[in-house]
C-alpha cells in the first residue's frame, strides 16, 4: 500500500509543487474523497474569499459566494480538464459567480475594508494619506471596464501570471496584457487628474 504525500511531506521533500498537490487533491476528489476537497478548501478559500470580496464588497455575501464557487467545483470536477491549474479554475468559478451576484442585486456601490482586512496598522496621519489614496484608486478600478477590472484584480491583488490571467479572463494572453495596459495608463490618467 502506497503512502499519501500529506502537505507536510511534500513541504518537507520538496518533491512535488503545490500544483502537483492540487492534482493529486483534485484525482482524490472526483473519487469522492472530502478529504481531498476540504484541503482544497483549506487551501485555496482565503485567496478566494479575497478575490471576491472585492467585487460583492460585503462579507456575508463573499462568504456566500466563496461557498458556492466552491460546491461547484465539487459538483463539476469531473468537469476538470486540466489545461490550466485547479487554482486558476476555482478563480474562474469564483470571479463568474461574483460578477453574476453583483448584476443579479445591483451593487457595484464603493465598500471601505474591515479593520480585520487591513494588513497592518499605520500612525497618524500617514495612515489617513494611504487610507485616502487606497480609497481614490479602488473607485478609480471600479470605473474600469469589466474585462479591464478583472485583469488588473487578477494581475495585481492576486499576484497571477498573464497566461493564468488570460485563462480565467476567457482570453488570450496577448489580449490580457493589452488589457492591462490600457487599464493601468487609465488609471495613471484618472488618478494623475484627481492630483
Amino acid at each position: 500500500m502506497e503512502a499519501a504525500l500529506t502537505p507536510m511531506h511534500i513541504a518537507m521533500t520538496g518533491t512535488t509543487t503545490i500544483q502537483d498537490d492540487d492534482r493529486l487533491l483534485l484525482e482524490r476528489m472526483r473519487e469522492g474523497d472530502r478529504e481531498a476537497f476540504s484541503e482544497l478548501v483549506v487551501r485555496h478559500q482565503r485567496q478566494v474569499f479575497y478575490l471576491v470580496w472585492r467585487y460583492v464588497k460585503n462579507d456575508a455575501d463573499a462568504k456566500d459566494v466563496v461557498q458556492a464557487a466552491f460546491v461547484k467545483a465539487w459538483q463539476n470536477a469531473e468537469a476538470f480538464r486540466g489545461d490550466s491549474s485547479f487554482r486558476t479554475w476555482l478563480y474562474r468559478i469564483a470571479v463568474n459567480l461574483a460578477l453574476n451576484h453583483v448584476r443579479d442585486s445591483g451593487k457595484w456601490k464603493t465598500a471601505e475594508l474591515t479593520e480585520e482586512h487591513a494588513s497592518h496598522e499605520v500612525p497618524g496621519m500617514q495612515r489617513l494619506v494611504e487610507a485616502e489614496a487606497a480609497q481614490q484608486l479602488r473607485k478609480a478600478v471600479e470605473t474600469l471596464p469589466p474585462k479591464q477590472r478583472l485583469v488588473v484584480e487578477l494581475r495585481v491583488h492576486e499576484g497571477l501570471s498573464f497566461r493564468e490571467v488570460a485563462e480565467i479572463a476567457d482570453c488570450s494572453e496577448d489580449a490580457a496584457k493589452a488589457n492591462f495596459h490600457h487599464a493601468i495608463k487609465r488609471l495613471r490618467s484618472e488618478l494623475g487628474n484627481a492630483e
